[in-house]
């Protein structure tokens, strides 16, 4: 079995805000899948959202508006 790797507190911090953003897009209307291809498609501007200091529901409403 594979060893599992332990996140830093800053990736987790931004894997947590992602999965709060796909609740609000699933909300706005995608589909479950819809909302994590969109986050992983556009992982780049989704993170500088994130550092940018954008809520998850800002953030989702920014890409729903998009």
């Amino acid at each position: 079995m594979a060893k599992k790797e332990k996140l830093d507190p800053e990736t987790a911090a931004l894997i947590a805000w992602c999965i709060e953003v796909e609740g609000f897009l699933v909300a706005g209307g995608a589909t479950l899948q819809e909302a994590q291809d969109h986050i992983e498609e556009q992982v780049e501007w989704f993170t500088d959202l994130y550092y940018d200091g954008l809520s998850p529901e800002e953030a989702a409403k920014a890409a729903l508006n998009d």
